[in-house]
């Protein structure tokens, strides 16, 4: 039953990966899966409970990917050029990920419910209805903290680099 969950999470969080993307959503949800249960069955207290926790593991194989990509050894700041219908469907790059990252956790310091309605959304891929169920909390309600965390990140962002990452 995880599985299966799992897997749809990872295919609305790889929909729109661009063109060439080397990650692909059943190793995505395969090394996910592998974090969440291993050898252990796990008993979820709850759906917040299991989408909390398959947020943060798939957060983590994504930005432990980006920090890959972009060392050295692995191309340092060499960027892949792809060529693609719909550039704006385009996931951000590593070194964009990895700002969000920073960002991110500054956000959990300052409001953890905010910080939690982004990992759902941005790395569970979940709808605002979605996360508004799993948090047990109006989609209004989600929709409000969700447009003030993501203009609070983009701030962040903006301030730590030169560029700005968009945060979708």
């Amino acid at each position: 039953m995880v599985y299966v969950e799992l897997r749809r999470i990872a295919r609305a969080r790889m929909a729109n990966e661009r063109p060439g993307h080397t990650l692909q959503p059943t190793a995505l949800v395969h090394e996910a899966y592998l974090r969440l249960v291993g050898d252990a069955e796990i008993e979820w207290v709850d759906r917040r409970h299991f989408y909390a926790a398959a947020a943060r593991s798939m957060r983590r194989i994504l930005i432990d990917r980006a920090r890959r990509v972009a060392r050295q050894k692995h191309g340092g700041d060499l960027q892949r050029d792809v060529f693609a219908d719909d550039l704006a469907s385009e996931q951000p790059r590593a070194d964009e990920l990895l700002a969000l990252d920073e960002a991110l956790a500054g956000l959990e310091a300052r409001d953890s419910t905010m910080a939690e309605i982004v990992k759902m959304r941005f790395f569970a891929g979940l709808t605002i209805a979605e996360t508004a169920k799993v948090l047990d909390v109006s989609s209004r309600t989600v929709n409000r903290q969700w447009l003030v965390a993501r203009a609070w990140l983009a701030d962040r962002i903006g301030q730590s680099e030169a560029g700005t990452a968009e945060v979708s």
